[in-house]
């Protein structure tokens, strides 16, 4: 066996160790393929370009010598609806602790900005009421902690639908290590609670602010337009101007920060707040010119220049983990619908996405999933990233 065979067997498992306290809802007199097993098939499979349960059961059809260089598979590897059934019947909510123990432990605390964000797997569910005779859930809804800077996801939640993020963000960051972070949440992640959880977790906080939480919004409005039409006279600001252009676009951003917020937290009593943030942008493109204002409040006491990337970086969620999960990993085309089993995949990928993203290539996620169906040696490699 040659160092780099004997480097991913040891990583393989040690990564399996991580989930050894998974529940396993089968009677063990009559089970033929062992959780680990299933696991590591799941996972090298997807690395691998295996976008359904189908593909999965094909891989290890075709590739059982490979598997075997990890675990035994003594007999085989199961069919696609036997499969299914496994990932159905597996608990979701302790397969994602399992998750986080693991990517704690091999990446460390990120004392950088974590965006929070859901997203929603359109083919999990029934897609209409009419044609729901059997009143069968409607599409999943995971949200996701990401971080912006090593782009790695830190842990995920299932909830049932969008609506059900304010519930799911705090136990999501219940599970997560955040301490000395910055945490950035969309406008539905605005919230006391969710606010506070994060305050007791010794990170910080950037919230973006719309019309869902009473006047708070309008009174930041209110206040922001008196002190621009005075120059921000009365009140201490910093600011930051940054200009982006490329493939004909052109855009512009403003950043101010209010520092002395106390008349609102004294209004509103808000967990933690400290600043106000203003976000003006200009975007044009084919000589169309659009403007934008965004509001934020903050926990941090920064400069703009430091709160600008933040506030940016959070879209590195929805650029450099959805859109990859949607055009890499086919994440809208899957159709598992069964029971935990849509939840259960979509932790695999994210699994295999972490393990794509570290691993020491130039080449784009694409095109490593190409190559580790291709070639042995680098799948094996990418299980000791």
């Amino acid at each position: 066996m040659s160092a780099d065979e004997t480097e991913a067997l040891y990583e393989t498992v040690v990564f399996l160790q991580y989930f050894n306290d998974l529940p396993d809802a089968r009677q063990s007199g009559k089970v033929k393929y062992p959780l680990d097993e299933i696991l590591l098939l799941c996972l090298l499979a997807i690395l691998a370009g295996s976008d359904t349960i189908t593909d999965i059961a094909k891989f290890g059809r075709h590739k059982l010598a490979f598997l075997r260089r990890f675990r035994p598979f003594a007999d085989g590897t199961p069919a696609h609806d036997h499969l299914g059934d496994i990932l159905a019947t597996l608990d979701a909510e302790q397969f994602q602790r399992c998750f986080v123990a693991w990517v704690a432990a091999r990446t460390g605390v990120p004392a950088e900005v974590i965006a929070v964000d859901g997203k929603t797997l359109r083919r999990s569910g029934s897609k209409t009421s009419k044609k729901n005779k059997q009143n069968l859930p409607g599409p999943i809804h995971v949200v996701s902690a990401f971080a912006a800077g090593q782009r790695l996801v830190l842990g995920q939640v299932k909830v049932g639908e969008k609506s059900n993020e304010i519930v799911a963000i705090p136990k999501l960051l219940k599970l997560l290590a955040i301490e000395g972070a910055v945490v950035t949440i969309d406008a539905m992640g605005c919230q006391r609670d969710i606010s506070q959880a994060i305050i007791d977790k010794k990170a910080d906080y950037i919230l973006a602010l719309k019309g869902n939480q009473g006047t708070l919004k309008d009174d930041v409005k209110l206040f922001v337009d008196e002190q621009k039409a005075i120059g921000f006279k009365d009140t201490k600001v910093s600011r930051d101007k940054t200009v982006d252009g490329d493939h004909g676009r052109i855009e512009t951003r403003e950043v101010t920060v209010i520092h002395n917020a106390g008349w609102l937290q004294d209004k509103h009593d808000w967990p933690g707040l400290k600043s106000v943030i203003v976000v003006e942008s200009t975007r044009e493109i084919n000589g169309k010119i659009d403007h934008e204002t965004r509001f934020y409040i903050t926990s941090l006491v920064l400069l703009a220049t430091h709160i600008g990337p933040m506030i940016r970086s959070h879209w590195m969620i929805e650029n450099g983990l959805h859109w990859i999960l949607d055009m890499v990993f086919r994440d809208d085309e899957c159709r598992l619908r069964t029971d935990n089993a849509p939840a259960n995949f979509a932790t695999m990928k994210h699994i295999a996405y972490n393990l794509m993203r570290r691993a020491t290539t130039r080449d784009s996620m694409r095109l490593r999933r190409k190559v580790a169906a291709w070639d042995d040696d680098f799948l094996a490699t990418l299980v000791a990233a």
